[in-house]
């Protein structure tokens, strides 16, 4: 049976991160969707996460032996970048597998703390079976991005600095991947605040936990695909699940569309940049996947973001809110109709952005032509009027709705 850390565990490890971490601020959200949501912004911490606690757990707790063999490790990115600054700091060689995917600025961090970086595979599962073998071949220590009772010591010392910054907190919200966060984020609240509620939240097309906690025992998911690539995990950590299942109070899910409207309600309306993984706490309190009384803390678990994949979730998020309507018509070609259409979409206060004009679409009949058009709205119920309009002028529309 799995020994649970102890809140002595976490307090040494809170007293020993005290000259390493910084201790992030605990913001109330400016969404007047979430009144009394506080956001634990980690997205701030040093290398844009919270994996360095956990990290710097782990590896500073190496023999003489150990750190002369190095580390290795495996991530898309989070853990990457905490492992890197953690062996860098404490004069250690570290060996990291990344992903062939793996977002090119947590790439770039990764070496700019002094790993070697290796690419290989599509997942986590797969940077890490690679490293595994390396370590079965070198001899250098894999340090686990979340199976590790130093790990889950390191992650909760979030929840300490949470009490001492909101003591009237009555639910704590988080990503959930491996678990290691969620179950560190519950060994010290539970402890210290029994009747605390903690509440871990999973992508929807990643949720590994909810067919393990089923089954009793960690089981591994046949795919996997989300935009959150931090909290793509294929299977629960023995160390973290057996936590979770002690001590943690639900395990919900969030959908892509939920990810990409929280963060742009965290960019536009609380001025954070998060990255969709450290979202997804935020997302289940945004959508209504976490219902909640009282005082409620997201932790915002991450930063670090391709500001490519932030351009395509901002648009995301416009048209999963409403905000940006995409839709096709088929219409006689005749002129004075596009400038109709156009005139139509105008009398409904919407913006066009970019009109596509074909008739050449081998689907279409003679005399026949296909109008896409992009258009910023106020919100859904502008974009359902502006279809409502085209429609009621006797336009067919083939697609119309939010979405990109």
């Amino acid at each position: 049976m799995t020994e649970l850390v102890s809140i002595d565990d976490i307090r040494a490890a809170a007293a020993e991160l005290e000259a390493v971490v910084r201790r992030t601020p605990l913001e109330p959200s400016r969404d007047p969707a979430l009144p009394g949501v506080f956001l634990k912004c980690e997205n701030l911490q040093r290398a844009g996460s919270f994996k360095i606690r956990g990290a710097y757990m782990r590896v500073s707790h190496l023999s003489p032996e150990q750190r002369a063999r190095g580390v290795v490790a495996a991530s898309a990115g989070n853990h990457a970048q905490g492992v890197a600054l953690a062996a860098s700091t404490l004069g250690i060689r570290a060996t990291v597998f990344m992903p062939e995917a793996a977002p090119l600025p947590k790439l770039a961090a990764t070496k700019g703390y002094g790993a070697e970086v290796v690419l290989g595979g599509l997942t986590v599962d797969d940077a890490l079976e690679a490293a595994h073998r390396f370590a079965d071949e070198t001899g250098a220590t894999l340090i686990h991005p979340f199976d590790h009772r130093d790990i889950v010591a390191g992650q909760g010392t979030i929840a300490l600095e949470i009490l001492d910054q909101l003591p009237e907190a009555a639910t704590v919200v988080t990503a959930v991947g491996g678990g290691g966060l969620v179950a560190g984020i519950a060994a010290a609240a539970k402890h210290l605040r029994p009747d605390l509620r903690i509440v871990g939240v999973q992508a929807e097309g990643a949720a590994a936990y909810p067919e393990s906690l089923a089954e009793g025992k960690p089981v591994r998911l046949e795919s996997m695909h989300t935009i959150a690539d931090g909290i793509a995990v294929g299977k629960p950590g023995e160390v973290p699940f057996a936590h979770v299942v002690d001590l943690v109070d639900e395990i919900v899910t969030v959908t892509e569309e939920d990810i990409s409207v929280a963060l742009l309600s965290l960019l536009e309306r609380n001025k954070l940049v998060a990255e969709p993984a450290g979202a997804t706490a935020y997302a289940a309190l945004l959508s209504g996947a976490v219902t909640y009384e009282g005082p409620t803390v997201a932790v915002i678990s991450g930063g670090n973001i391709d500001p490519l994949l932030l351009m395509r979730l901002i648009e995301h998020g416009l048209a999963a809110s409403g905000r940006f309507l995409r839709c096709n018509l088929r219409c006689d070609d005749r002129p004075g109709t596009l400038a109709s259409i156009l005139q139509l979409v105008g009398s409904t206060g919407g913006n066009i952005v970019d009109v596509y004009h074909q008739r050449s679409d081998p689907r279409l009949h003679i005399g026949e032509v296909s109008v896409d058009l992009s258009i910023e709205t106020r919100g859904s119920e502008q974009a359902a009027e502006i279809v409502a309009v085209l429609r009621d002028a006797g336009y067919f529309l083939t697609g119309a709705g939010s979405s990109i």
